[in-house]
């Protein structure tokens, strides 16, 4: 499967991800621990290349993130309410 780029990132969510998590003082760590009792399956390394954008994003997770963070998932994609 081919995974495409957006500019030079695989993902436009990953700077919002990291503004709503340092928001709420938690580590990388911890919001991967969130996710994976929500049922995403992803470490402190994947959340970390998510954040700079070297990790595509599935759209099934972006409702969690949006979920755990406590924010819209329109937020997390820009398009800003």
């Amino acid at each position: 499967m081919k995974i495409y780029c957006f500019g030079d990132r695989k993902n436009i969510s990953g700077e919002r991800i990291r503004e709503a998590r340092l928001k709420l003082r938690l580590t990388q760590t911890d919001l991967a621990a969130r996710l994976q009792v929500e049922g995403v399956i992803m470490e402190r390394d994947s959340l970390s290349r998510v954040e700079i954008g070297t990790r595509f994003v599935p759209d099934y997770e972006i409702p969690v993130f949006a979920r755990v963070l406590g924010v819209s998932v329109l937020w997390l994609l820009g398009i800003d309410e």
